[in-house]
């Protein structure tokens, strides 16, 4: 029998996310926490909530680089082994 408290939570999952996804990645994504939610903590679908926030690439850091910052790293690094 379930655990009355349980059966009245609402599980919120925040993803924060990079400019870019499709908006069929971004249902799939929610698809795929929603049914991990549901699995791990017995919830109802209609209980489960999930928000996404996107960031552009000069609001979204990685090492302390800007996502922008850090592809043009990446471009100018491939450039140079290629020899050009």
């Amino acid at each position: 029998m379930p655990h009355k408290y349980r059966e009245r939570t609402m599980p919120i999952i925040e993803m924060h996310l990079a400019e870019g996804r499709t908006p069929e990645q971004k249902r799939r994504v929610a698809n795929a926490v929603t049914d991990a939610v549901i699995q791990a903590l017995g919830v109802k679908r209609e209980a489960v909530r999930v928000l996404i926030t996107e960031h552009g690439n000069e609001e979204f850091y990685v090492a302390g680089e800007t996502l922008a910052e850090r592809a043009e790293r990446q471009r100018v690094a491939a450039l140079v082994e290629q020899g050009q």
